[in-house]
């Protein structure tokens, strides 16, 4: 995978050089984790270039700061319009977007309420997360050793740098072991997700994906998903999944921003169904990549056109 970079970060309000947009050493985030952030696509479509579920993305990043008392100094409409800027600038027509929000240079100290926030927006072209080849032939994961959150220690639904020290463990114990990616079961035991996606198991026709209480972060591209499953006619059920269900499923996949919707092969070296990806996941899949490519209408107002004109007063 190639290092990620463009021409222009837009940096608390104004677009800097690439190389220029770099933070102090003492920054709170660096050392206590206090950042909040999202990952968005921006896809090529018939139309033009589209950003998928903007809305939904700017709702949720506001509502991970909200969580943990940080007030955005920026409106939705402003970080919304300031990312249409970035992609502009960069003159991109399919691309990542991370919104990032950090708590910067202040005080340093466990209490991060006296410490700066800084805003910062990074769009760059990256490919498949998980492999070209992944989407078709699927992936292979393994049930991690590390856990989920147990319940009242941290919010698992604040999509916040922090969290995502687990799931670093998690998909290094995976890479070091020759697997894709690891999947962490929750303080019961039960599956939660991926150490970055979504997990949805298929078996009898029926499609199940964990609930909230798993300590999944409930993700956007997951609830596109149900919906466009539904549309097809499958029943998506959200209840707790036991671990050896897994290895008797017919199919299983994975999803998110960055996996999209991503086959699994086996679990744990077990064959998932044939081993390959499955009927199911394969018109899933059709039908995600039909919405955001444009081949389909915008049924649903998922998507948004980057070169739209600029809000007046955003």
């Amino acid at each position: 995978m190639t290092e990620p970079k463009s021409s222009f970060v837009w940096y608390n309000g104004k677009l800097v050089p690439w190389e220029k947009a770099t933070v102090h050493v003492m920054s709170h985030a660096l050392h206590y984790g206090t950042s909040w952030f999202e990952g968005i696509r921006c896809y090529e479509t018939r139309r033009g270039p589209e950003i998928f579920q903007f809305g939904e993305h700017v709702r949720r990043l506001f509502n991970s700061c909200k969580i943990y008392r940080t007030d955005i100094p920026f409106s939705p409409a402003e970080i919304e319009e300031a990312i249409l800027e970035t992609i502009r600038a960069n003159s991109l027509r399919a691309c990542y977007i991370r919104p990032l929000i950090f708590r910067g240079y202040g005080e340093l100290g466990v209490n991060p309420l006296k410490n700066p926030i800084d805003v910062v927006i990074l769009v760059w072209e990256w490919g498949r997360y998980l492999g070209e080849d992944g989407l078709e032939q699927g992936v292979d994961v393994c049930v991690s050793s590390w856990a989920r959150a147990a319940p009242n220690t941290f919010p698992t639904l604040a999509k916040v740098g922090g969290n995502y020290i687990n799931s670093t463990l998690i998909n290094m114990e995976a890479t070091l072991k020759g697997y894709t990616e690891g999947i962490a079961l929750d303080t019961n035991g039960l599956v939660s997700e991926g150490a970055g996606e979504n997990i949805f198991v298929i078996q009898d026709g029926r499609i199940s994906t964990p609930p909230v209480v798993s300590a999944i972060l409930p993700g956007i591209t997951r609830g596109a998903v149900i919906t466009l499953a539904r549309e097809r006619g499958y029943p998506v059920i959200e209840e707790q999944i036991s671990r050896e269900r897994l290895y008797i499923a017919d199919e299983v996949f994975l999803t998110g921003t960055a996996a999209e919707v991503t086959p699994v092969r086996s679990v744990d070296g077990i064959g998932v169904g044939p081993g390959r990806r499955g009927p199911i996941t394969s018109r899933i899949q059709e039908d995600f990549f039909d919405y955001v490519g444009g081949k389909v209408e915008d049924r649903h107002g998922w998507m948004t056109s980057v070169y739209r004109e600029a809000r007046v007063g955003a």
